[in-house]
């Protein structure tokens, strides 16, 4: 780029590549500074590749489920280095149309190749070069969180990237940590064939989502053949021959586990390290996450920061809609923009998939929000029956006022998918009513959303097939 950039960004994900085309449509010319792949972790170490495996773990599942109900398919054994290789492909294919035909294609855009540091509030260095700027956006992202362990060091132990590029399954995984990462990839490892134990050091599994949602996916899980301990402390690791070896503080008691491989999902940490925030006078929280407020201002006049690196909703669409407010208000000021972060619906690719937007009853109480509540067991749904996918509940809640929809938590079969209506209406600031008169196709999941609305008023078992 010629010419002085109208706006930096240091970073190229999703995150960096919504604020980058916004600023674009706005005439603006822009420089994104990446040091490793192009898009960042979603398409290349997260979501893309993460749910190819997911989807892929869900054919043998399928097919067992199929053979309980009479329909038997020969069973083979899984081509791993096939499946691998599938997987890179729709990695190098999304990378490539979503963003380097986007970097070629769009005027304004360039990529410059290097490690970007603050030297000053108004100047960045990358490599040599030294680029000059009045706006900046940090869009750098994260990386998997490595927690201090006795004896962490003398294991070879996986990460959420790692695991996704084995050039072969191992026959036992012992995972650290019950959050999503842990039970998304646990769960594809377990459906190909690795034995998985889980330990999770908080009192329950998915602490982050509503209790009864998070309890139907852990009995789900034990039900498949998974190995969960809540509760539980590492006290130290070790390396024993082909083995690692756990030393664990369980509630029963002190427990030594033993599997081929250790995966640490352990949360998120931001790529904020020797970027040079000090010297552009940006704060970090005591995490290490960029502090911003509801316009992704960062406390230096001039430097914006959106996504993973600012330690909110660690979601794809979320990070770029930040981006999105970013650009728009450096380029108006006065346009205030921000995110509804009620209305931003979220999933969990477990299965049963998880689905969550608006407040859940803990945080509705947080706010000091009152609330009527609604479940519905995923077992009342005909489309359940058909497909034989019956576990889990949705969940609803409602101002028992006006009955306007505060929130919806699910977790059942494409749950993922089901959850984008509940942000729409949400997002509309529709009832509970308007989504129970509602008609859905029958039979679907989605249907669902339209009995627990009806069960706030009406006993659903009592209707038949298609009731109003």
């Amino acid at each position: 780029m010629t010419a002085k950039p109208d706006l930096v960004i240091l970073g190229s994900g999703s995150t960096a590549f919504a604020a980058a085309l916004r600023a674009q449509s706005l005439g603006a010319k822009v420089l994104m500074i990446e040091k490793g792949e192009l898009g960042g972790t979603c398409v290349n170490w997260g979501c893309i590749p993460s749910k190819t495996l997911i989807r892929d773990a869900l054919f043998p599942a399928e097919a067992k489920r199929g053979a309980s109900r009479g329909v038997r398919v020969r069973e083979e054994p899984v081509d791993f280095t096939e499946m691998m290789r599938q997987k890179d492909e729709v990695v190098r294919h999304l990378r490539q149309v979503r963003y380097l035909d986007i970097i070629r294609k769009v005027p304004g855009l360039e990529v410059l190749k290097g490690t970007a540091r603050f030297l000053s509030p108004r100047t960045v260095g990358a490599g040599s070069q030294v680029i000059e700027c009045d706006r900046f956006l940090i869009a750098t992202g994260g990386y998997p969180r490595i927690v201090k362990l006795p004896g962490l060091s003398d294991v070879d132990y996986l990460t959420s990237r790692s695991a996704l590029m084995l050039k072969s399954f191992p026959e036992s995984l012992l995972i650290v940590g019950g959050g999503v990462i842990a039970l998304e990839l646990g769960q594809m490892f377990l459906r190909l064939g690795t034995k998985v134990t889980v330990l999770e050091h908080g009192k329950r599994l998915l602490p982050q989502v509503d209790a009864d949602v998070a309890q139907e996916v852990h009995r789900s899980l034990v039900a498949e053949g998974m190995e969960i301990h809540v509760g539980a402390a590492v006290c130290s690791l070790a390396r024993e021959g082909a083995v690692v070896s756990a030393s664990v503080q369980l509630m029963e008691g002190e427990r030594q586990l033993r599997a081929q491989r250790l995966l640490l999902a352990t949360g998120t940490a931001p790529a904020t390290d020797n970027i040079g925030l000090d010297l552009a006078g940006v704060e970090v929280d005591g995490r290490g996450f960029v502090r911003v407020d509801g316009q992704m201002r960062t406390t230096a006049p001039g430097i914006w920061a959106a996504g993973d690196v600012t330690g909110g909703l660690m979601i794809a669409t979320a990070g770029a809609r930040e981006g999105i407010v970013a650009v728009d208000n450096m380029f108006d000021p006065g346009c205030g923009c921000s995110l509804d972060y009620q209305s931003v619906p979220m999933a969990i690719f477990t299965d049963p998939e998880i689905g969550m937007v608006g407040h859940s009853e803990e945080s509705a109480r947080e706010a000091g929000i009152e609330f009527s509540a609604a479940t519905l067991r995923a077992d009342q749904i005909p489309k359940a029956h058909v497909t034989g996918n019956t576990a889990g509940l949705i969940k609803m809640l409602a101002d028992p006022v006006t009955m306007r929809l505060l929130g919806v938590h699910l977790a059942c079969d494409r749950g993922a998918d089901i959850i984008n209506e509940a942000a729409l209406a949400i997002r509309a600031r529709l009832t509970v009513d308007d989504l129970a008169s509602t008609l859905h196709v029958y039979p679907s999941m989605a249907e669902g959303l339209r009995l627990c609305a009806q069960s706030f008023r009406r006993d659903v078992s009592r209707l038949s097939c298609c009731a109003e």
